[in-house]
């Protein structure tokens, strides 16, 4: 369930990446397909472990790009541990809504992307926000949850203060934004509700099937889970 589109963001063979906040390591892995030097960069030491078991389980399969590679690191979003100019591409998916000076950390990113490198930042939608928030007071009171909603231009404003200049926009998940309509109205933290249970099963057939993925694609255009903005460093 990739938010970035590989293909915009110009992925090559051999680039230098950062998968800031990798999460699981959706983004990381589609990088080692993509025959890119990976940095998988977390807070949350769990997920950097699977992550770590899933790359190596996949490239030990043979299923990576003979000329992959990765590291994961724990690693703090305003305060990144890399030099100035270390990365080709960048993707910060679902990170900035949860830092609490988002300025510094897009100044971060900027920071070590190259001069003409490539970056892909993602946030939710702004209706999508005020949706949950409406639902639950649970959605933005949960600890290491969000603490703001975006504008898209607000988020455009701030990668352009800080020399990113964007050239696309896209729009990803809109049957995720039923799940979490569904999940604010049952419960956050009750997985085991049996509307939870169905839904997800549900997405998990979205992903197998083409059918779906193309319906998907299309309700994108009315009520998307989440925003990307591509750019470029100037």
């Amino acid at each position: 369930m990739l938010t970035v589109d590989f293909d915009r963001l110009a992925v090559r063979e051999g680039d230098v990446v950062l998968d800031a906040g990798c999460g699981l390591g959706r983004h990381s892995i589609e990088f080692m397909k993509k025959g890119a030097s990976v940095f998988c960069m977390d807070l949350d030491l769990d997920c950097l472990l699977k992550t770590r078991y899933t790359i190596a389980s996949m490239m030990k399969s043979g299923n990576a790009h003979a000329k992959s590679s990765f590291l994961t690191h724990i690693g703090d979003a305003l305060n990144l541990p890399f030099k100035d100019g270390t990365f080709d591409r960048i993707i910060c998916s679902e990170v900035m809504e949860h830092v609490n000076d988002d300025f510094q950390a897009c100044g971060e990113l900027a920071r070590v992307l190259k001069k003409n490198g490539r970056i892909a930042i993602t946030v939710p939608t702004y209706i999508s926000e005020i949706v949950y928030d409406a639902i639950t007071y649970e959605y933005f009171t949960s600890p290491g949850g969000h603490v703001r909603k975006y504008h898209p231009s607000q988020l455009a404003d701030i990668m352009r203060a800080n020399g990113l200049e964007v050239y696309a926009v896209g729009f990803k998940h809109s049957f995720h934004t039923i799940w979490w309509m569904i999940r604010g109205v049952v419960g956050l933290h009750n997985g085991e509700h049996p509307i939870t249970k169905g839904y997800h099963k549900f997405l998990h057939l979205g992903l197998m099937s083409k059918f779906m993925r193309r319906c998907e694609e299309f309700f994108n255009n009315f009520f998307p889970k989440s925003i990307v903005l591509y750019a470029w460093k100037k």
